[in-house]
């Protein structure tokens, strides 16, 4: 074999192993429609999302099969509705619990559209951090196949926040913006030590260090502001000296034109 042979045969064999491994993953045989899932929550408060799943068949061969759900949400319910082809609501299950299973979506029982429902406390973070932002999984979904093979059908996440924690943040991002808009190595200092002590949890201390990092961008913006008002200054003291300058000339040699005459 030659190596022009050997290496086309090396590009096929290559192909031909990706369309087995794509072909061997499981693909999603349900869509998401309509979600009304919150993107960030107080810690301790209670919260509601509600996820609708439809084209519940499009694997011809998975006609049934098992819905399972799980959040880090507390004092956890679950309510699982289901719809036949007209819209109505046919039957319903509830799950208490942070992970549920066992919820059967079948086309023989006219199944075409299943909406699941849960409202629980959003937790405590147990790790803060300014960037990434903190966060935690509000529903997680899973298509269970009869034999024990799952995928993943979606996750929502959402942040979670005090109110102290969240008074910090945005005095951090009000100084991030500051000092973005100067050059100040002692403001951008300060603004990573108010990071630092955000992520510390040391909520106080970090809206304190973000204020002077915001008053330092400050104060360096207006010393610039100043020194190029200064620079102007001199600029337009230049030009008013050297007009002065050519004028006197000028009137200097027109007197000397006037004597020889």
């Amino acid at each position: 074999m030659t190596k022009t042979s050997w290496s086309r045969f090396s590009k096929l064999a290559l192909a031909c192993l990706f369309v087995l491994s794509v072909a061997s993953v499981p693909a999603a045989a349900v869509s998401v429609g309509d979600t009304n899932v919150t993107s960030d929550a107080e810690v301790g408060t209670q919260v509601t999302a509600t996820v609708t799943l439809t084209e519940l068949y499009q694997n011809p061969t998975l006609e049934s099969w098992t819905l399972a759900g799980s959040t880090e949400l507390t004092d956890v319910t679950w309510t699982v509705s289901y719809y036949d082809q007209t819209g109505a609501k046919v039957s319903q299950k509830s799950f208490d619990g942070q992970s549920f299973s066992g919820a059967e979506v079948s086309a023989s029982e006219g199944t075409s559209k299943v909406e699941v429902r849960i409202t629980g406390t959003v937790p405590k973070v147990e790790q803060y951090s300014y960037e990434p932002p903190q966060s935690f999984v509000v529903m997680a979904l899973e298509q269970t196949r009869t034999g024990g093979s799952s995928n993943a059908i979606e996750n929502w996440t959402a942040t979670h926040y005090t109110q102290e924690s969240r008074e910090a943040r945005k005095a951090i991002a009000d100084a991030e913006t500051a000092v973005s808009q100067v050059n100040s190595q002692k403001a951008e200092r300060i603004l990573g030590n108010a990071i630092e002590a955000y992520n510390g949890e040391e909520f106080a201390l970090a809206i304190d260090l973000a204020k002077q990092a915001q008053e330092q961008a400050q104060q360096t913006q207006q010393s610039n502001q100043l020194m190029q008002y200064a620079l102007y200054g001199v600029g337009a003291l230049v030009v008013i000296g050297l007009a002065v300058g050519g004028f006197l000339y000028w009137r200097s040699q027109q007197q000397g034109h006037d004597k020889l005459g």
